[in-house]
């Protein structure tokens, strides 16, 4: 039996969690959270962790100079294809202008996830 502590990130009350879980990684209990946010937190970070990616990419034709807009990944991807995505962003520029919400490459890293613009640039 081994024992995994976190800290739950849900809600801003950052509940000190524990998970126990058998020899072939099952869960057997979580324990520490004080809402059902951390218990589903827990048994995903465990299991599947993901994680939300933020980078930027270059942009081109600014009116006000600006070279870069900041992107992420418009949800979470799994945590082991967090370097994967970085690399696809890669040589990625995109003309202006740009909005928020503008996909900036789809499919990034073949995660099904979409990187989105988080800033106007014009």
């Amino acid at each position: 039996m081994k024992t995994v502590n976190l800290t739950c990130i849900g809600c801003p009350l950052g509940c000190p969690i524990e998970v126990m879980m058998d020899d072939d990684n099952n869960i057997l209990l979580v324990s520490g959270n004080s809402c059902p946010r951390g218990d589903k937190y827990a048994r995903k970070e465990v299991t599947a962790p993901t994680r939300i990616v933020t980078s930027s990419v270059r942009v081109f034709g600014s009116e006000k100079g600006e070279r870069m807009v900041p992107v992420k990944t418009a949800s979470d991807v799994p945590k082991k294809s967090i370097m994967e995505v970085i690399r696809d962003l890669r040589g990625v520029s995109v003309p202006c202008p740009v909005h928020i919400g503008d996909v900036v490459v789809k499919n990034v890293a073949g995660t099904g996830v979409d990187m989105i613009a988080t800033k106007e640039v014009e």
